[in-house]
């Protein structure tokens, strides 16, 4: 197919250009399909035939020693399916790689993989260096987008059946179900028909060929692609159609009969046929550029080499020529620029920039596009816009994509580490049945686990291994447990293990499912209030201030609306003064006996009054509190203050908390550890000066199961530590962390965490409860009056604002006539009228005593 592709473009150029001075003639010779025949022809077409330039090393292997002769000899090596990356390592101009370079697909398989966030890649490939070409940059890409290559799959170019099988069944037994398969399509035709065999077509795997298979889909049976690679994602060079390539592909068995009449099957044509269409086509132009002037070889120097002190003869290599047009004919070849059959022509450092690939889904027994991907756009369903990929039918006829991974099918099931606790088995318990040597694990955090695994959208089979922990190195025995994990010995590890920085370097954590930090706890001490001020502590300073303020507003109230009309609150300006703040504080008392005329008063009062009664009703229910109830208090409230003495502390035997104690600078011989709430309660009874502690610093979680076991003998204080809670743990890389988070959120976030923490934790809750209501006593404060004074002062303000303005109708009339000549004297003697007694109430008084 290449090689009649190559004399069709010979043939249709020079066709259309018959007024060209030169003409490119081939020369051909058999390389028979290896590297050494492929070798001795290049060497006989150099020395023999003096040619200019070679087409067509067909393999990377073959190109990989043309290309050291072809440097040599000055002679421009042109391939169209040479495509190891490695093959530009050997830095020779005069090399020219007309065809897609494997790497540069391998940023599209690593969007496909970011695209459905897969975490995990196997890949699959042969094992020469064609296949070995594309690892080390498919790594590198697969490791830009958060994934990685657990395990790589190496299968020789000659391998069995039998082999084949082999490696597959290995693969089975892992969890990962992402595979990436670069090899020639006879091999991935025989891989895929034990695959399917095997039943690794089916649902939960994701095949992903790269362009080696997927551009010579045509090679590959059809009963192949429609029972064993259903559901086969494969990456395709992108070619732009054009009316030349369609008039060209019409007349294309026709023409390739015309060249091999006696041929019994004709090749179906492919990229790598347009690609050494468009080689041949740039050979002619970079000839008729470079010209014919000096097509001579310069005779070889003899160059002689010495072995073990014996001199040789010049061997066939070193006696090669060197072309005297090559350096012409190069330059002439990397300027080259047209619109070839498989899109544009454009050579840089003598490579191909083609960067475009077409997705492929095998669906039936053919292919169907599902979208592109380019450099600018990344994935797309069409070159313009960024918008993702059409529907994929994956392998099992599903449209759901498979989340990458399973449980490996080898009957084994998830090996989950527990520690084997010495207390607080309220979070893990591990018992054994002496009699029935059954291992039973119980716990919050298993049961959390339970129902995390349960909220999973799959099924996963584990089983408890119980890890005894050795207290031998303090604050070393999780830091152990989960090293464990990174050796391999468990696949994960669940219990009160808390999430932290120097673990999270060898292993992966999931989202915490309880809350964080550290704090310290120390026993508390009671008293009694025997303060002189106590009477003051029931109200805040605020509240006095107000009620103070409302006696006095009140006072002024009353004085307004009855002094015009009551003998009570006339008389000198002292006398007032003092009736009216006389009368408004008996009301706290309720003492009040002057009588009050004015309706409004009586109004403003009342309400005044029943304001008076909530407060001190309030008041003396908050004192008696204050002066029964035992005020407790914490022994240490500064964990310095037991540094600078001397004390000793506490803390959880295995627990990181070691650490947070040492950095602080306590010293090993005041360090002192429990295993359970018994333990530390029998050191606190102790003392530091028995050997027993005076204050203790763990987890809240453990805290707080403490305080419930010990209601109002202990609580927390300064300082609180930051720490992350408790998580379960994996392998680094483990595709289960995401998805056991996302569970972790849906159990904590639901209604099957409170039942858990009822089950575990409830006399926590009822203790904390009776705890808060026999020794809560919150002082008052404005917040819980405020709308009582708000409606005093409204009111009172109404009645005053009526009175006023009652006043001032009557009055204004009569002294606007009376003092004619002045604003001001007008004002004077309202003033004075209002300051007065209101002389129709006196008359109407007197009147009525004389009656009486």
């Amino acid at each position: 197919m290449g090689l009649s592709c190559i004399s069709m473009a010979l043939a249709d150029f020079y066709s259309s250009r018959s007024h060209y001075k030169t003409r490119v003639i081939l020369n051909t010779i058999d390389s028979n399909g290896t590297v050494v025949g492929a070798a001795a022809a290049a060497l006989d077409l150099i020395k023999k035939e003096e040619v200019q330039s070679i087409i067509g090393p067909t393999t990377s292997m073959q190109a990989s020693f043309m290309i050291d002769v072809g440097d040599k000899a000055q002679v421009p090596i042109i391939s169209f399916s040479a495509t190891r990356p490695s093959l530009t390592s050997h830095r020779s101009s005069f090399f020219f790689r007309v065809a897609q370079a494997d790497s540069f697909q391998v940023k599209a398989i690593a969007a496909i993989i970011k695209t459905f966030k897969w975490r995990q890649v196997v890949p699959i490939y042969v094992d020469d260096e064609f296949g070995e070409g594309i690892i080390p940059y498919l790594v590198d890409a697969l490791q830009d987008v958060d994934a990685n290559v657990p395990y790589q799959s190496l299968i020789s170019p000659t391998a069995t059946d039998d082999e084949i099988d082999l490696k597959l069944s290995n693969l089975m037994t892992m969890q990962t179900r992402v595979f990436v398969v670069h090899m020639l399509p006879d091999l991935a035709s025989r891989l895929f028909t034990m695959a399917k065999k095997k039943g690794m077509m089916g649902r939960g795997y994701v095949w992903i060929i790269t362009d080696a298979i997927t551009n010579e889909f045509n090679s590959i049976e059809p009963s192949i692609l429609d029972q064993s690679m259903q559901g086969v994602l494969g990456l395709r060079t992108y070619v732009p159609g054009i009316k030349r390539l369609e008039s060209f592909k019409r007349g294309w068995q026709r023409r390739f009969l015309s060249y091999y009449p006696t041929i019994e099957e004709i090749p179906e044509l492919n990229v790598f046929g347009l690609w050494a269409y468009d080689a041949a086509w740039a050979l002619a132009i970079a000839v008729e550029k470079a010209g014919i002037n000096n097509l001579r070889y310069s005779k070889p120097n003899n160059v002689t080499f010495t072995n073990m002190k014996m001199k040789c003869p010049s061997n066939y290599l070193y006696n090669l020529g060197v072309n005297q047009n090559g350096a012409k004919l190069r330059d002439a070849l990397s300027n080259v620029r047209f619109r070839g059959l498989a899109g544009e022509f454009s050579l840089v450092n003598g490579q191909l920039q083609s960067f475009v690939f077409e997705i492929m889904n095998v669906v039936g027994n053919d292919e169907r596009s599902v979208g592109f991907w380019s450099p600018k756009t990344g994935l797309t369903t069409n070159l313009r816009y960024s918008n993702g990929l059409r529907p994929i039918i994956w392998p099992g006829d599903i449209e759901k994509a498979p989340k990458g991974w399973e449980i490996p099918t080898n009957g084994k099931k998830l090996r989950v580490g527990v520690p084997v606790k010495d207390g607080f088995w309220e979070f893990v318990n591990v018992v054994r049945d002496p009699k029935t040597n059954v291992t039973e694990v119980s716990g919050y955090c298993i049961d959390v686990f339970k129902a995390v695994v349960e909220a999973l959208p799959y099924a996963v089979t584990y089983e408890f291994i119980p890890t005894d922990k050795s207290n031998a190195h303090p604050g070393g025995s999780y830091n152990d447990l989960t090293h464990q994990l990174f050796l391999g010995k468990f696949d994960a590890v669940v219990g009160d293990i808390t999430i932290r920085a120097n673990r999270s370097e060898y292993i992966d954590y999931t989202l915490p499912f309880t809350e964080s930090g550290v704090a310290m706890v120390v026993p508390m001490k009671s008293s009694k209030n025997t303060n002189a001020w106590v009477f003051l502590k029931p109200l805040t300073w605020k509240l006095w201030v107000v009620i103070g303020s409302f006696f006095v507003f009140v006072a002024i109230i009353v004085w307004i609306l009855e002094h015009r009309v009551n003998e009570d609150f006339n008389g000198r300006a002292l006398d007032q003064i003092s009736t009216s703040l006389w009368y408004s504080f008996s009301t706290m008392v309720f003492a009040h006996r002057e009588h009050t005329y004015n309706n409004g008063t009586k109004f403003v009062v009342i309400i005044w009054l029943f304001v008076v009664l909530i407060i001190t009703q309030s008041y003396t229910a908050s004192l008696a509190s204050l002066l029964t109830v035992q005020e407790l208090k914490p022994t240490v409230t500064d964990i310095n203050q037991l540094l600078k003495n001397g004390e000793n502390i506490g803390y959880q035997g295995g627990s990181f908390v070691y650490e947070i104690l040492r950095s602080l600078k306590f010293h090993d011989s005041q360090l002192k550890t429990y295993q359970s709430p018994e333990q530390m309660h029998e050191l606190f009874l102790k003392g530091s000066i028995n050997g027993g502690i005076s204050a203790a610093v763990d987890e809240i979680p453990y805290i707080k199961l403490f305080l419930a076991k010990y209601c109002s003998q202990y609580t927390t204080t300064e300082p609180t530590y930051k720490a992350d809670g408790f998580g379960f743990g994996f392998p680094i890389g483990s595709p289960l962390v995401p998805d056991i988070s996302r569970a972790i959120l849906k159990v904590t976030e639901g209604d099957r965490i409170r039942e858990i923490e009822n089950a575990w934790f409830k006399k926590v809750k009822e203790c904390s409860s009776s705890e808060a209501a026999e020794i809560s006593s919150t002082r008052l404060s404005i917040d819980s009056f405020w709308v009582l004074f708000a409606i005093t002062a409204g009111v009172s303000i109404i009645c005053v604002t009526l009175y006023i303005t009652l006043f001032l109708y009557e009055e204004v009339p009569q002294s606007w006539r009376s003092a004619n000549s002045s604003i001001f004297k007008t004002l004077a003697d309202l003033g004075s009228k209002f300051l007065g007694t209101d002389p129709k109430v006196q008359a109407l008084r007197e009147s009525r005593r004389r009656r009486d």
